[in-house]
Order: C-alpha cells, then structure tokens, then sequence
C-alpha cells in the first residue's frame, strides 16, 4: 500500500449492510483507481471485496429481548474491540453501514475518545416509522448521514445533521436483469402456462405462518384458472422447510434456490404473492404486479400498532402516499382475499394499471440521477475525505 492510498475502516453488522458495503466498496475503488485500502467489520461479500473482518459478523446478529440480555457482555467487548482497532489504524474516515444499534455505540466511543476522524452513517434508521426522537441527537455522534428513501433527510436536516439521499440498492440489484425465457426453457414451463411467483418471506416464523394461506390461495386459484404455474423462491435459511412444507402438494409447483433463479422467475411472472420487505421493491423494479400477505404474532401486531406512525407496511405505496399495492395484514390475509386481488391482476384490469403506472414512479423516485446509488455513497466519502485533509 502507498502513502497516497486511502484508508477506509467499514462496519456492517448484518447481511444487508454487508452487500451495501461490498456495493460501496467496488465503487471506492473504481474512484480512486485502486489507491485504497480497506478495513473493519463485514460479511461474506465484503470480504470478497477484499476486506479482511475484524470478528465473525454473526455475532451481532441478535434478535429479541431474550436472545439480547445474555449476549450484551460479549456486543460490549466487540464495540471495545472495534474502536480499539480504529484508533490503531487510524483511518481517512469511519463508515457504519445499517444496525444503528451496534453502529451508534461506536461512534460516541469514537467521540470521546478526541479522535478526529471523519464519520459517517450509511442507510437512516427509519425514525419516520417509529422513535422519531432518535433523529434529534444523531448529529452529536456522526458528521453526516447517507438515506436510501428521498423523504427520509427531512427527519434529520432540523437537527443539525447533514443528511443525503443517494438512492435505493434495489436499484443496482440483478433483478432488472432477469431471463423470463431462459427460465421457461431451463424447467420446461410452456409459453401458455401464466406464473405466479409465491414468496412467503426469508425468516422461519415467516414462512410457518405465510406459506400455508399462500398455497391455499394457490389452489383456489388453479381450480379457476387451469393455465396457471407456481414459482416458489426460497432462500439458504429456510429452503428445508419450505421443502418439507410443499413436499406433499398436488400443485404444479417448482423451487428455485438461486438469485439468478428468483430474478428469472420474477421476470416470467404474471403475478406474485408477496411478504412485505425489500422483495416487494424488486417486483415493482421489475414491472411485476403483486399483492402482499403479512401475519405477526398477536403481541407483535398489538405493539406495532401502538408505535408505528405510518399509514402503509409496504415500501412502494409509502414512496407514493397512497395505496398501489394490496396489503392483506393480518386477519384480512386470507386465501379467499389474495385470490380477489390476484385475479384483478390476471384480468390486467383497473389495479393492474395502477400498478404499472405506479411501478414507474417508484423507480424514478429511488433512482436519483445517471450514477448508481453506491457510485452517489462513494462521491461523498470521498469529499468527506478531502475536505478534512484541507
């Protein structure tokens, strides 16, 4: 490494932020012509990119009051651990990417330690959903924040925070780039056979709750619609019950386990039964009409109801302050009801219009300019940087 190249310290607690980081990572690199170097906390994809992670990120990865409590001694000693290293390395600046929980520990330690390195936050906690407060003291521990939603710097701006949307990952994902051909061909679907893609979410609660009401819509579809084939993407963590979940169905009905797969079978679709989340932002890139069928526990439903201040669950109707996209919460996700809204798409009538028209709008709203939203993250790190060698 030459004494020109740059040092960046990267921290992303879980698998989101670790393809965020990698994304960012190429992009710093195309930038500076390769004078950087890398260092810090990131996942496997990160790695690929060529860093070299401080501990095993899965650590951080906890969820749940009681799965919280006993591991917060060892999270201490990773937070310790971590500012340790950057004051041992002493980067150009310190970028944390997504779980602000771990991420703002960090950086008050970092404040109080006098160091005087720029830092910075990438991806908002969603404060517009819920702890709103969280937005007023933010600007005392990091010097600037990166948004993934246009109306998010609005929360933090007031506050004394300079805060920059730079546009939606989904926008630089694989999905746009999907087969619809290559994939009828490769599982021998014919061209008269309609799919509708059925993703019931990647976490095992998800699927033990969404997969059943899913295929029973299914069924009550096929009995209607003799032309109709199922899609069902899953991924790693859940792929073995999802298998033993469908093993037994009379449905005309396949599994795909890979991105290329899922992003081809998107492409196929002419419809999809969705989990809310980041998949349904990739069907609205891609031009896909779909419903979205969500169930919590009771508790969780009750408590989100109480602190939630917002009117919609799914990320394409919040974009546009109105309804585009079905969303079947609750009590209202029922076989009977996701067929209603599915058949209003296969007829290509009133709702599916809206969709299209809809779909439109969204990606104009998360594209925000020519430059991919890692190439808008990178030109900031990099003024960061060169504002505090000034």
């Amino acid at each position: 490494m030459s004494s020109a190249d740059i040092k960046i310290y990267l921290i992303a607690g879980e698998p989101s932020g670790d393809l965020l980081g990698s994304r960012l990572m190429r992009a710093l690199r195309e930038k500076t012509q390769g004078h950087i170097h890398f260092y810090g906390l990131g996942g496997d994809t990160m790695e690929t990119e060529g860093l070299k992670s401080l501990f095993d990120i899965s650590e951080l990865s906890v969820m749940g009051i009681a799965e919280v409590i006993p591991s917060i001694p060892k999270i201490l000693k990773r937070i310790r651990q971590t500012v340790d290293n950057i004051k041992e390395i002493n980067p150009d600046i310190v970028i944390t990417i997504d779980s602000w929980s771990f991420s703002a520990r960090v950086h008050k330690a970092l404040r109080k330690s006098g160091l005087k390195i720029p830092q910075l936050h990438y991806v908002a906690p969603q404060v517009w959903a819920w702890k709103k407060k969280r937005a007023k003291t933010m600007y005392k521990y990091i010097d600037r924040l990166l948004t993934l939603l246009p109306q998010e710097p609005k929360y933090f701006i007031p506050y004394h925070l300079k805060t920059d949307f730079v546009g939606h990952p989904v926008i630089e994902s694989n999905v746009v780039h999907g087969d619809s051909e290559q994939f009828r061909l490769a599982h021998k679907i014919p061209q008269d056979k309609r799919i509708i893609t059925i993703l019931p979410g990647s976490r095992h609660t998800e699927v033990s709750r969404l997969l059943p009401v899913y295929l029973e819509a299914a069924s009550q579809l096929l009995q209607k619609h003799q032309d109709l084939f199922f899609v069902l993407p899953t991924v790693k963590t859940v792929s073995s019950r999802v298998k033993e979940m469908v093993k037994d169905t009379k449905l005309p009905l396949i599994l795909v386990e890979t991105e290329k797969e899922r992003y081809d079978a998107f492409k196929a679709s002419s419809a999809a039964i969705a989990a809310s989340g980041t998949v349904a932002l990739e069907l609205a890139i891609c031009n896909i009409p779909h419903i979205i069928g969500y169930i919590v526990s009771p508790l969780t439903a009750f408590l989100a109801q109480k602190l939630l201040k917002i009117q919609f669950v799914n990320l394409s109707n919040i974009l546009l302050g109105r309804e585009i996209i079905p969303e079947l919460l609750q009590e209202r996700c029922k076989a009977g009801n996701i067929c209603q809204y599915i058949e209003h798409l296969l007829n290509k009538d009133e709702l599916y219009e809206k969709q299209m028209k809809g779909f439109q709008k969204v990606r104009e709203i998360l594209g925000c300019g020519i430059q991919t939203p890692s190439q808008n993250a990178a030109d900031i790190v990099l003024e960061m940087i060169t504002s505090k060698n000034k």
